[in-house]
């Protein structure tokens, strides 16, 4: 019987977690502990568990739970060879009919199930990923609600705008901490990116290694407002980012920049660093925007993923 979306979700991100190395060789895993991280029962937890040690990734010890096997690191080969997966079709639908306006603020989980013709999983599975990415939250009581969200090349451009000015800022914040390590495990990531991931994993994958490569880096400055207000602005974003899919070309040399910023903050050289993120950020607005453009604005029709 095949696994759920839900399922193959934790197992995806576990695997990715040890080939990165943030989850060393001898880690402990359980199905609770893994079931508080991924906020869900701990049922898919432990078919994730039983999953990933099938797979050699994890050794299950009697009475003691699972951990990650010393070689599996090196098993992986290069990222490329993690299995990507695209958010499900529905999915999409639900958000271009959100962005066009097509659909009320607040709706049943029946009323998506008759309007999309899934299953009552399915339609739990969307709501889920909508929720866990910041545009729809359950109502209390009964019933969700899908939340205000930049819709229309404009407001992208009004947030990049503003975090234009934030970032740059926030590298030359007298309090910015070099935390080696942080610097370490972001330039580790971009370099597995380079190394095959641009071109394999899937586009919500991309997209969340960049909100965390620049929440990261605003965490570092030491003033929390900034952090809150990316992360509100990220949200915002997240649905006409998903609209204009991603260029990978594109992504393969914000990669580049990534990395010579870190270099730069290992080196103490916050001014090079800032000034790079003002330049990184203008020339990603306006890639975006004309791809987005492109693709249409709310209204038009809708830009889905290839089947």
């Amino acid at each position: 019987m095949a696994s759920s979306p839900l399922t193959q979700r934790i197992v995806f991100d576990i695997r990715r977690k040890v080939q990165l190395g943030d989850l060393p060789g001898g880690s402990h895993l359980s199905a609770q502990k893994v079931a508080d991280a991924f906020e869900v029962s701990r049922s898919p937890a432990r078919e994730a568990l039983s999953i990933l040690a099938q797979q050699g990734v994890l050794e299950q010890i009697p009475n003691r739970g699972y951990f990650v096997v010393e070689a599996a690191q090196g098993a992986f080969g290069s990222i490329d060879q993690i299995t990507a997966m695209q958010e499900p079709r529905a999915y999409y639908q639900l958000s271009e009919d959100w962005l066009n306006n097509a659909i009320a603020a607040e709706v049943t989980e029946k009323y998506l199930r008759d309007r999309y013709d899934l299953t009552k999983a399915q339609v739990i599975d969307i709501l889920g990923r909508a929720a866990k990415v910041g545009w729809a939250e359950p109502k209390p009581g009964y019933g969700w609600r899908l939340l205000d969200v930049a819709k229309t090349p404009e407001a992208l451009q009004h947030i990049y705008k503003v975090r234009a000015l934030i970032e740059p800022a926030a590298l030359l914040e007298s309090g910015f901490k070099h935390d080696l390590e942080v610097l370490g495990c972001l330039k580790k990531e971009q370099l597995a990116l380079q190394a095959g991931g641009v071109d394999t994993l899937p586009t919500d994958a991309l997209l969340e290694a960049g909100f965390r490569f620049h929440e990261e880096l605003m965490r570092l400055s030491g003033n929390p407002l900034y952090l809150m207000i990316l992360k509100q602005m990220n949200n915002m974003r997240r649905l006409l980012e998903y609209r204009a899919m991603l260029d990978r070309q594109r992504f393969r040399g914000q990669c580049a920049e990534h990395l010579q910023m870190l270099e730069w903050l290992e080196q103490g050289n916050n001014l090079e660093a800032a000034n790079l993120m003002r330049q990184h950020l203008n020339d990603s607005l306006a890639r975006k925007s004309l791809l987005i453009g492109r693709q249409g604005t709310p209204g038009t029709e809708p830009a889905m993923p290839p089947t």
